[in-house]
């Protein structure tokens, strides 16, 4: 372990994420974080659901955010369907460790992932992405067990 310590702003962000109550707004509901270590892991940016208005496919959103230089950690709200046309909500946290950021950063995010492992303890889908072609639709659609529809599109 790095001794790199979560901060608090984090694991408010995930209890949040994790516990969502009848009486919150959807528009307000956290759906993506981006995480970053700058001395401990913090916060980079937050979106809720009102920031991706507009957007258009999240899941591709999402994908525009990787930086291929720069190593980061994600906890992501995602909303898909079933075969059998349930709609679903997980969460999901992935580590995003390019081949191309350099070794001293990808030594970091990997030695300081026990600290974030602890605090998103319970989440069901914990992924290593190290190049975009891992995070394509299909790709990620397998690790979620082949839903049909994500983020609203077809797969």
């Amino acid at each position: 372990m790095s001794g790199v310590r979560v901060s608090e702003e984090v694991k408010l962000l995930f209890n949040k994420m994790k516990v969502v109550k009848n009486t919150d707004a959807e528009e307000d509901r956290i759906r993506l974080v981006i995480l970053h270590i700058d001395g401990e892991i913090k916060v980079e940016k937050c979106y809720v659901q009102k920031d991706l208005e507009g957007k258009g496919d999240v899941f591709k959103f999402l994908q525009s955010l990787l930086l291929k230089d720069e190593c980061r950690y994600i906890l992501y709200d995602c909303h898909y369907e079933t075969k059998e046309s349930s709609k679903k909500e997980e969460l999901v946290y992935i580590m995003w460790a390019p081949g191309t950021a350099r070794i001293k950063s990808k030594m970091q995010y990997a030695s300081s992932k026990t600290a974030i492992d602890c605090v998103v303890e319970g989440v069901k889908h914990k992924l290593q992405i190290n190049d975009l072609s891992d995070i394509d639709r299909t790709e990620f659609a397998e690790k979620l067990g082949n839903p049909i529809k994500l983020e609203g599109y077809s797969i």
